[in-house]
């Protein structure tokens, strides 16, 4: 009874694994070194284009334009803000809610 409990195909599976195990490593090798070939070319190109003159004239454009539109969403961001408190201080202040709103246990305010 103290048989081992491998089945008796047991070493075919490890040699298929074992090949594509293998094959995962040539292709591993073999993709690294054209990746990093398409890596370097990438690179190049990136370079080439951020050194461009009239991609920096661009981009300091867009820079300038970005921001002025972030400094007049702050300015309207505040303005909204504003209004919102003064509607909610509005609404918490009112001397003029009606009877059946006002908590019969709260002192009157003079």
């Amino acid at each position: 009874m103290g048989g081992s409990t491998k089945p008796d195909h047991w070493g075919v599976d490890m040699k298929y694994r074992a090949a594509f195990a293998a094959g995962l490593v040539v292709g591993y090798v073999f993709g690294t070194r054209a990746g990093r070939e398409r890596y370097e070319e990438l690179k190049r190109t990136s370079r080439r284009l951020a050194e461009n003159p009239t991609v920096q004239e661009t981009a300091g454009v867009l820079r300038s334009k970005g921001e002025e539109l972030a400094g007049a969403a702050k300015v309207k961001g505040g303005e909204i803000a504003d209004k919102a408190g003064q509607a909610v201080s509005h609404k918490l202040h009112k001397d003029s809610a009606p009877a059946e709103y006002e908590d019969p246990r709260r002192e009157p305010v003079s």
